[in-house]
C-alpha cells in the first residue's frame, strides 16, 4: 500500500452543537457545515482536512444505519489515508483483509466522488483508505501533499 498523504481527520462526535461550540466558538476554527450535520474546513494550517462527523452519520457511512450498532465499540475519531486513485482504495482494503483486519465496508464511491473502503479499531477510531479527486486536482502537476 502506498498512502500518498493524510487526506482527513474527523472527530466523531456525539452531541454535534455542544461540538461545535468547542471547535467554532471556543477554539475558533472556520468550520462550515449546515444544521447538526458534518462541519468541516480544508482551510486550517496543516490540515488538508478537519472535520467534525455527528455519531449519526458515521453509523449511516459505514452501516447504514442512524445508529451506531451495539456490541461496536464507539468511534471517537476518524482519520483518512490517501492512495492514488480508485483501483488502489480497492486494493488496500484487500492487503488490510489478508491482514488480518475487519473491514466495515469495501472500497465504494460516495455521492461526492471519493472512493474509501473503511474499518474500525478496537479503540475507536475509523481508519479510512481513500482516493478523492479534488485532493489531487492541483495546478502544474504539483503533488498536493
Amino acid at each position: 500500500m502506498d498512502v500518498l498523504f493524510v487526506a482527513s481527520v474527523a472527530a466523531v462526535v456525539a452531541d454535534p452543537p455542544l461540538s461545535r461550540r468547542l471547535f467554532i466558538e471556543a477554539l475558533g476554527l472556520p468550520l462550515e457545515g449546515e444544521g447538526n450535520g458534518y462541519y468541516s474546513s480544508g482551510n486550517i494550517p496543516g490540515s488538508k482536512h478537519f472535520g467534525l462527523w455527528p455519531l449519526s452519520e458515521a453509523a449511516e457511512a459505514c452501516f447504514g444505519t442512524p445508529e451506531w450498532p451495539a456490541g461496536r465499540v464507539v468511534p471517537q475519531a476518524s482519520i483518512e489515508f490517501e492512495v492514488a486513485n480508485a483501483e488502489a482504495v480497492t486494493a488496500a482494503g484487500a492487503e488490510l483483509e489478508r491482514a488480518g483486519f475487519e473491514m466495515v465496508h469495501e472500497a465504494r464511491t460516495e455521492p461526492w466522488g471519493q472512493t474509501v473502503a473503511r474499518l474500525l479499531t478496537t479503540d475507536g477510531l475509523i481508519v479510512g483508505i481513500s482516493y478523492a479527486p479534488a485532493l489531487h486536482d492541483v495546478p502544474n502537476g504539483q503533488h498536493p501533499g
